[in-house]
């Protein structure tokens, strides 16, 4: 999904102890690859709750310190992560990363559905009934104005950086994939009034 700019409007923010840009363009091959494999995109996400350090991210993650720190290198070669501290550690100096901005926007691509596959394999329809599990799924279509389909496009967003924005706490992580896009469907011509159509 591309995230639609709405300057007029306030972003929610999450409440981070670091400082971070509204948005960032996925708009280079580097920033593409770089957020194409699922432990970087993983690695991202953490960060949104706290700055990290290369040992936290990878006793969060379950993986060996050289490979998260080379997972990390990436993220920070193609400006996705940001040094926002050090600290000295046994004469070490012991960096913290975190995101460069709140969102990443990326470029429309007609028939294409970034990150739709990771969704696909972390959605646990199983898991998420009963009354403390909430979840949803639906897909409409209506055939509606440029104008209005942006105005929906920046609800959808606000929606996306309200939920990030949430405090961090409860057992279960939650996901949510947005999705704006013209069909390829055939449309329907308009009646008029006096039942003709155009």
């Amino acid at each position: 999904m591309s995230d639609i700019s709405g300057d007029h409007l306030r972003r929610p923010r999450p409440n981070l102890d670091y400082d971070l840009a509204d948005e960032l363009q996925i708009d280079t091959a580097e920033r593409m690859k770089a957020l194409g494999d699922p432990l970087r995109l993983l690695i991202v996400d953490l960060v949104l709750e706290r700055a990290m350090s290369v040992t936290e991210l990878a006793e969060r993650v379950g993986r060996p310190r050289g490979t998260v720190a080379h997972h990390v290198d990436v993220l920070l070669a193609a400006g996705i992560v940001q040094v926002v501290r050090t600290r000295k550690v046994r004469a070490v100096e012991e960096r913290f990363y975190g995101r460069a901005a709140t969102s990443y926007v990326m470029p429309y691509v007609p028939g294409e559905f970034p990150f739709l596959s990771e969704v696909l394999a972390e959605a646990d329809v199983h898991a998420a009934t009963g009354p403390d599990k909430p979840s949803g799924v639906t897909y409409r279509r209506a055939r509606i104005p440029a104008d209005r389909a942006a105005e929906f496009g920046e609800r959808l967003l606000q929606l996306a950086l309200e939920f990030v924005a949430e405090p961090r706490a409860g057992d279960t992580e939650y996901g949510m994939y947005l999705a704006l896009f013209p069909t390829n469907r055939r449309v329907n011509p308009t009646p008029h009034a006096d039942g003709r159509t155009s």
